[in-house]
């Protein structure tokens, strides 16, 4: 889970969102955090808060036949994964209180940018150990403050003209201090957290920039108070604003801009 619930709550959003960000923006890191974890034959993964479950999926294609499961709190989200890999055992749930069967644990568990929309991190981390079998690994990313991220932080800045200001819940666990912290107060132990650097590739800029001003509109006080009408007019006005930030950001007709995100690996 990646945007707010009003983006999310939108019939078309996931299939917006698995057709314009999944390619160019999860799965470069998905495949990453697998890399890091280092999947072996025969592993069981879990992928919580999937999302249209890019983890799960990149998973599945290296074990081929090892058990995969993803959780999810939208069921919107999780129809558009089940269409993609039905061969995946995909749960509604709560991160804070994962639909495991009795018994059940893996041999990884990942969570790609969710930890930071959690009420309860906590809980949800504590959860994750629950779910981790003896000497499995952990892997959780959250992204950078986006003060760190030029390209974000621009947008922001054009968003909060009309919005006000704007807490990102996107960017609003990136110190990784806290992160390490958060997991060995869980019990994990061999807690390893790095910051990680790469630039982002879209062959097009401009559905990046709607969905992005969509997360900005849901998430904001002032978004969230708009009627139907006015909320539209706001998003158009961000839009074209934010046409100079993605001009600065272009490579020829792609949109290409750095991206930071820590990455804890840890075990029990």
């Amino acid at each position: 889970m990646t945007l707010p619930s009003y983006a999310m709550n939108q019939a078309s959003f996931p299939e917006m969102y698995e057709r314009w960000l999944v390619g160019p923006l999860f799965r470069p890191w998905a495949e990453l955090t697998l890399d890091e974890v280092r999947l072996s034959p025969g592993d069981r993964v879990l992928d919580v808060a999937c999302g249209t479950g890019i983890v799960a999926r990149v998973a599945k294609e290296r074990l081929g036949t090892g058990h995969v499961v993803g959780v999810d709190v939208s069921s919107d989200m999780l129809a558009v994964a089940r269409a993609l890999a039905p061969d995946i055992d995909w749960r509604e749930g709560n991160a804070s209180s994962l639909p495991l069967h009795e018994g059940e644990q893996f041999d990884v568990v990942v969570c790609q940018q969710g930890l930071q929309f959690f009420p309860d991190k906590a809980s949800a981390v504590t959860e994750m150990r629950r779910a981790l079998s003896k000497r499995g690994r952990l892997a959780i990313a959250t992204w950078r403050a986006d003060d760190e991220i030029p390209f974000f932080r621009e947008l922001r800045r054009v968003a909060e003209r009309h919005l006000g200001a704007i807490a990102d819940q996107r960017y609003s666990f990136g110190d990784a201090a806290s992160l390490e912290d958060l997991l060995r107060d869980a019990g994990f132990e061999d807690v390893q957290v790095k910051t990680i650097s790469r630039t982002i590739r879209f062959d097009d800029g401009e559905p990046f920039i709607r969905l992005n001003t969509m997360a900005f509109v849901g998430m904001s006080t002032a978004g969230k108070a708009m009627g139907d009408d006015e909320r539209k007019r706001v998003m158009e006005a961000i839009i074209t604003e934010s046409g100079p930030v993605l001009q600065q950001y272009s490579d020829g007709s792609a949109l290409a801009f750095e991206l930071r995100t820590n990455l804890a690996i840890a075990s029990l």
